[in-house]
């Protein structure tokens, strides 16, 4: 087992696992948020491309009425030197928003909070989460839900959208707050949860992390989860997000009862779809922009904020070595192979949202029309 994977796994496992007791969150500081100025809310202006990246054309997404919400909470981001951030909005937390959550804008609201999260410092073993620590970040979100629900809500349903550290918060947050209560799970309209090792009974769509919410099988199903993580092929043995471990969150049941959950946005049902990857031309800076150009190269150069290239990547849920689940993705017609980052163990987990953000917002906006039509 390398050390990249004993890093993640000790110190994302202290933001998962909780704590105890810690100071309670102070009021909510929002990173995106309607009506005011966010990198959530974006020109969409995009250039698409053919597998192999020749341009066909521009296509400008027109303003829609939104009648659904997204509650989005970022992934391991910063870069401040400690283990755990404060709630200053940097340069890399507008990043990760543009990237992962802007296009979503088209179909929801986008609210997502600032919180406490465990830094790449910590990550990279160069600072050390605490006991003291573990709580904090969790504790932001949840505070940040409640006060959504209290005071901006108005019965509108609800997307949660996270990757990473933010699907470990938000496993926590839909386990405690909306799987127990039927009102709550009325409101959800489907849950994102990427990269982040969603676990459910082995051979189920539920009866791991939680009880009532299931996996989303189709289009038009509600109160659902979407959940994968994205290798190419050969998946190693020990990969970081294909089995169930308790280094993440405490498991609901024994390992060998629980299977990490693979749901392809692409064929929801089974089988084999092909992903339709949006990535910002903008680059996006700092250590994560240095491992994505490490991972899929350079983006090339376009006249317009957003590039998609429709069809580059071929998708399949399949068993990986040693008892795991991953979403396997296969270029086509000269698409660029995609390198693990930071080693195989790893995966593609930095390519998990935006491989395949077209289908992901396709989704969504069939789940708001049905969740509407569903509440009438």
């Amino acid at each position: 087992m390398g050390r990249p994977r004993l890093v993640l796994a000790a110190a994302l496992a202290a933001v998962a696992a909780g704590a105890a007791a810690a100071p309670a969150a102070a009021d909510t500081v929002w990173l995106c948020r309607p009506g005011h100025a966010s990198p959530c809310e974006t020109s969409l202006e995009t250039t698409v491309v053919t597998p192999d990246r020749r341009p066909t054309g521009v296509v400008r997404t027109p303003a829609r009425r939104r009648t659904v919400d997204c509650f989005y909470v970022y992934p391991t981001v910063s870069q401040q030197p400690g283990a755990i951030a404060d709630r200053a909005i940097d340069p890399e937390l507008r990043s990760i928003a543009r990237y992962q959550a802007a296009r979503f804008s088209t179909v929801c609201r986008v609210w997502a909070p600032v919180y406490r999260q465990a830094t790449l410092a910590a990550l990279a073993g160069t600072a050390t989460v605490t006991a003291a620590d573990r709580e904090l970040g969790y504790r932001d979100v949840r505070a940040a839900w409640r006060t959504y629900l209290r005071r901006h809500n108005r019965g509108r349903g609800v997307v949660l959208i996270g990757h990473s550290q933010g699907t470990f918060m938000l496993r926590r947050l839909i386990r405690e707050e909306i799987d127990p209560r039927p009102a709550a799970r009325r409101r959800l309209v489907s849950a994102l949860l990427l990269g982040g090792n969603v676990v459910v009974a082995r051979g189920r769509d539920r009866g791991g992390d939680f009880r009532h919410v299931p996996a989303c099988r189709r289009a038009t199903q509600t109160g659902c989860v979407v959940a994968y993580s994205t290798y190419a092929e050969p998946v190693p043995e020990n990969a970081v997000f294909t089995r169930p471990t308790p280094a993440f969150t405490p498991l609901p049941l024994p390992a060998g009862r629980l299977e990490v959950l693979c749901t392809n946005p692409a064929a929801l049902g089974g089988g084999t779809g092909r992903l339709d990857g949006v990535l910002p031309t903008a680059p996006f800076g700092g250590v994560i922009g240095i491992s994505i150009v490490a991972m899929q190269g350079p983006t090339p150069a376009f006249p317009t904020p957003w590039v998609a290239s429709p069809g580059a990547y071929d998708a399949r849920c399949a068993d990986t070595p040693g008892g795991g689940r991953a979403l396997i993705v296969t270029p086509r017609d000269g698409a660029p192979a995609l390198t693990a980052v930071p080693d195989a163990s790893w995966g593609l987990h930095l390519a998990d949202v935006n491989i395949a953000l077209g289908n992901l917002t396709r989704l969504v906006a069939r789940q708001a029309r049905a969740h509407r039509a569903a509440a009438r």
